[in-house]
């Protein structure tokens, strides 16, 4: 079983929900990502999900865009973010995801690719313009590393969960609303049907994501899923804080997430 496996039979014997925050690697810098990390796990994230920077960011909205600029303007590149994961393995175990474009995978090399996530310590990876019928075409070589796929099943493709679910691994990343990423004041997606219809074509843990930008909206959908993602709100967090009060801030960011999920 893999880390991400663990992590959530762990949460679902306690009878807890999973917090994964999402930040770009390298915004604003790679030290300040390196504590960010550290610091989330201390204040309760179960799991992170680090974005690779990248020049067109097609599912991103622009909080998430606006990062990735800053951290490829910042000269932060795939090779660097393995080092990163690399340090960070000497003081945890935390799940860590990459989201990133097959594009970026494509120009690394997959092959390579795939053994640098298994040797710095990657657990699985989100790729959002890769879509299923696709990602048969490297089913061999995505089974010979230990390296979840994470799939991705929007209300428009719930039909199609069946398909986009097979193979994959880790968690099914269950998008709130169709779209790109951002903040939302409300969904209009009916998660009951959107879940049971999820949950009943895979026994992978369903995870809600994109738009949940407040402890009340994950409060509110908590009894739909095992966990959420919270991605801009904490990119917007990250963006605006003073670098002297980053840390406690986002230490309280997470503790608020963590306790709306309790």
């Amino acid at each position: 079983m893999t880390r991400i496996g663990e992590k959530f039979d762990r949460l679902k014997r306690a009878g807890e929900k999973a917090l994964i925050p999402f930040f770009f690697a390298g915004d604003p810098d790679m030290a300040t990502t390196y504590g960010l990390v550290l610091e989330a796990e201390k204040s309760g994230a179960d799991l992170i999900e680090l974005g690779i920077p990248y020049s067109d960011p097609l599912a991103d909205g622009p909080v998430n865009q606006a990062a990735s600029a800053r951290a490829l303007k910042n000269g932060v590149r795939l090779g660097g973010v393995f080092s990163l994961v690399r340090d960070l393995r000497q003081k945890t175990r935390i799940p860590i995801l990459f989201l990133l474009y097959f594009n970026c995978v494509m120009q690394y090399g997959i092959e390579r690719f795939l053994s640098d996530c298994a040797i710095s310590g990657v657990d699985g990876l989100v790729i959002p313009d890769l879509p299923y019928e696709e990602r048969t075409n490297y089913a061999d070589v995505f089974g010979r590393y230990p390296v979840d796929i994470i799939p991705l099943v929007t209300p428009a493709s719930r039909e199609r969960a069946a398909n986009i679910t097979r193979g994959a691994g880790g968690f099914v990343y269950c998008v709130t609303s169709s779209g790109v990423t951002g903040m939302r004041d409300r969904f209009e997606t009916d998660f009951a049907a959107f879940m049971k219809e999820v949950g009943g074509v895979t026994k992978l843990p369903k995870v809600l994501g994109f738009g949940i930008s407040t402890p009340a909206q994950a409060k509110e959908l908590k009894n739909h899923a095992e966990g959420v993602i919270v991605g801009s709100a904490a990119v917007r967090l990250i963006e605006r804080c003073a670098p002297e009060a980053l840390m406690r801030e986002f230490s309280r960011f997470i503790r608020e997430f963590k306790e709306a999920l309790r």
